[in-house]
Parts: C-alpha cells; structure tokens; sequence
C-alpha cells in the first residue's frame, strides 16, 4: 500500500496532460530519488513559471516579458500573422526556423460540445491587430481536427471582406494531428506549401 504521500504526487502529476497513473508513478518514484537540491530547483522553477509568467498583449503568446520577445523583435515578415491554437503550437512552428513572420495565440478552438464560442477565443483581438497594422497575410495554422477546420473556416469567412490574403497549412498534417507534436520537417513543409482558402 502507497504512502498517503506519494499517493498525493501521483495523483497531482496525473493531471498533467498525456500522463496516465503509471506514467505518473513511475514520475514519482524517479523524483523522489532525486538530490533533495534537484528537486528543489525544480519546484523553486514551476512556481516561477507560475508567478512570472503573463500573457503578451500583442500576441497572447506565454512570456515573461511584455511584450515577448516575438513582438518586441525585427522580424523579417511583419506583415504576415501565423494564427495558432496555443502556445506550444507557435513554439513548435518557431521551432522550424522557416517563419519570420508574426503570431496570434487563440487559446483553444470553436467548440460548440464544450461551449467555446467566438467570444472566447483572442479573435476580437486579432481583428483589432488587422485594422491597426498593415498586414498582407493570415495564415491559419489550427490543428486539422474537426474544431480545428470549424475555427479557421469561422476566421476565413470574417477575414475574407478585409481584402487580406488568408492561407492555411498544407495538408502533409495528418488529419486528427495535432501541432505540437509533429516534426519539424513536416511542420516547415506545411508552412512551405500553405495555400490560399477558397470559400466559394
């Protein structure tokens, strides 16, 4: 029988997304048997990253900055907004190293089963960056998933009367994929071949 302690770190690093109970003990027996100092240093930097960090106000990209360093930066393609889902999916397109353009976090998908709608998502805010700064092109990197597609149609048809040029990731994504956890040659070639949406 586990200890009431160890029962408790199980539980909590099963929250985290993609780890299952057994991941999660096999993660609580490695870090119990880890230097008091390890473990320590990594608490001391969970709650750092807890505390520390915001949200930028341009991009609503995860930063310790404001704005973060994307927004504050000379990038090449300033006229161009690579529209994602989340954080981690703009990381993993930085990852590439092929976009030197600009970014806008959603924060989730339109999901009418899980009552997200428009209005909770950063859109208001994009749209408010398409009126203020001279941008060519919206490139619409949402996961190809069902919410996803639901999402990046919404964005085309709202875009579509700016006169903006709306792209969306080629399909080398496999249907149902998400973002973060592709490689990075399959994520620059869908970068490479996005193609213009057509909704007519």
């Amino acid at each position: 029988m586990l200890s009431q302690t160890i029962s408790n770190l199980i539980r909590e690093l099963s929250k985290l997304p993609s780890i299952g109970e057994k991941t999660a003990m096999r993660m609580a027996y490695h870090l119990i048997a880890l230097p008091r100092s390890e473990v320590q240093a990594l608490a001391q930097s969970i709650i750092d990253a807890r505390q520390k960090v915001a949200l930028c106000s341009i991009c609503f990209n995860i930063t310790d900055e404001d704005p973060c360093a994307i927004c504050q930066g000379d990038r090449g393609k300033a006229d161009t907004i690579c529209v994602v889902e989340t954080p981690a999916h703009l990381a993993a397109l930085e990852r590439t190293g092929t976009f030197n353009g600009m970014y806008h976090v959603l924060h989730g998908t339109i999901s009418p089963l899980r009552n997200v709608t428009p209005a909770n998502l950063k859109i208001k805010e994009l749209m408010q960056r398409l009126h203020s700064n001279s941008i060519r092109e919206v490139i619409l990197a949402t996961n190809p998933t069902r919410e996803g597609e639901t999402t990046a149609i919404y964005l085309a048809k709202l875009l579509q009367p700016l006169g903006i040029t709306v792209t969306r990731l080629a399909q080398g994504i496999p249907r149902g994929g998400e973002i973060e956890y592709l490689d990075e040659s399959t994520l620059k070639s869908s970068l490479e071949g996005r193609h213009v949406i057509r909704l007519d």
